[in-house]
């Protein structure tokens, strides 16, 4: 055996206690790093479910226009002054929705394309009365798109296909008006069209303003609604491969098609917000712990340096050097930090092993926590990469060791 090695693990085995101690540190800092790293990664994945239930990852649509400078100055900079400008009355309506429905899935980012009529609604059941808005789909595309058929708590959202006086509401809206499947509501538009549904089914987002004012109809329904004919499309919604990208295929697509394109991210600027912080903070904390218990291994392997100055000084008395007294310590903490590495690791998968079984309700179910490899691989590196440093920084400190002061003392 090699004699360094040898030395290394006579020093790990004669302090029992400091060398656990210092396992142990490191075992919860790489469990505790593992953990929460896989958590804010769950709990990312978890709130983006609920986002893409109801909103598309891109949107297509026209925007407002303001109206443009109105009174040229007399000066000689030849600057325009702007008089009360307002937003242009135009129609919201995407011309030829069709052939711009066409060349976005021709983009090869783009896996579902699924036109919508946004219409403002009152539901009338009776005395009762709610202000809305009913989106008109195709059934097939917006189930694709949203998952709709997972929200569903009764009925069923593909009979919308079939059915075209029918109507998918939320469940905010059921309760309010005492409404359940197979029952008829009626449907004031804000252009004065009077329709009665059938309720062909309820869904819940567990969003309460979106359960309490949304429904489904046919976007055939929502045009007749809003007094339009077949190619009246207010809104274009696009899906693609990574929503991630929402925002440069957003661009892209605002180029092809000559239309607002807006990403996710530009619509839901708060939650992106509040998901790059719940990523710094934990990922902060997590790392800050992990550095605690490698300074553990650093004072320990510190200590043992002050106490072993005799040793090290027979040592190089005898011939070794330098770089053999940096192995025999660099040895020594990166053993103490494999252990705790490999412990911190099965400890990790044990505590996402019982948090993926906690059922936690609603349209989530169990915890959406999983077991990420590439974080287990990154915690793995990290932990052994502060160990090694860990005990190199006393180890150089050992090399330095003059045996001849250390004898004349």
């Amino acid at each position: 055996m090699d004699v360094n090695l040898d030395i290394a693990k006579t020093y790990i085995f004669a302090g029992k206690k400091q060398t656990a101690v210092a396992a142990v540190g490191v075992l919860l800092g790489m469990s505790i790093y593992i953990f929460m790293n896989c958590l804010v990664i769950a709990l990312d994945r978890g709130s983006m479910t609920v986002v893409f239930k109801n909103i598309s990852h891109i949107r297509v649509y026209k925007d407002d226009m303001i109206s443009k400078e109105l009174v040229k100055s007399t000066d000689s900079s030849s600057k325009y002054i702007i008089i009360n400008p307002r937003v242009v009355p135009k129609s919201n309506t995407i011309i030829n929705p069709k052939m711009v429905a066409e060349a976005i899935s021709k983009h090869k980012e783009v896996t579902v394309v699924a036109p919508q009529v946004n219409a403002a609604v009152f539901y009338n059941n009776g005395k009762s009365q709610i202000s809305g808005i009913s989106v008109g789909v195709n059934p097939s595309e917006a189930n694709r798109m949203y998952n709709i058929n997972s929200s569903m708590v009764e009925g069923d959202f593909e009979s919308l296909k079939t059915t075209p006086s029918g109507i998918v509401i939320g469940s905010g809206i059921a309760q309010k008006m005492n409404l359940a499947v197979g029952d008829n509501i009626n449907l004031t538009s804000a252009r004065g069209i009077n329709r009665t549904f059938q309720v062909l089914g309820i869904f819940k987002t567990n969003v309460s303003a979106i359960d309490k004012t949304k429904s489904y109809v046919n976007l055939a329904s929502a045009q007749q609604l809003e007094k339009e004919g077949a190619s009246y499309i207010t809104d274009i919604n696009v899906d693609i491969t990574d929503p991630n990208n929402a925002v440069r295929v957003g661009e892209e697509l605002s180029k092809i098609t000559g239309y607002k394109a807006e990403s996710w991210q530009e619509a839901s600027e708060s939650i992106v917000t509040g998901n790059k912080m719940r990523f710094i903070v934990i990922t902060l904390v997590s790392t800050l712990i992990l550095l605690v218990g490698a300074f553990g291994i650093y004072n320990i392997l510190n200590m043992t340096v002050s106490q072993k100055l005799n040793d090290i000084a027979i040592l190089k008395a005898m011939g070794f050097k330098g770089k053999d007294v940096v192995r025999i310590f660099v040895t020594q903490a990166i053993t103490i930090g494999a252990v705790g590495v490999a412990g911190g690791v099965v400890l990790a998968i044990i505590l996402v092993t019982i948090l993926k079984n906690v059922y936690v309700g609603g349209d989530i179910g169990y915890f959406p926590i999983d077991y990420e490899p590439i974080k287990f691989l990154q915690g793995v590196v990290f932990g052994l990469i502060i160990t090694f440093f860990a005990g190199y920084f006393p180890a150089r400190k050992a090399a330095k060791v003059d045996p001849v002061e250390i004898f004349r003392k």
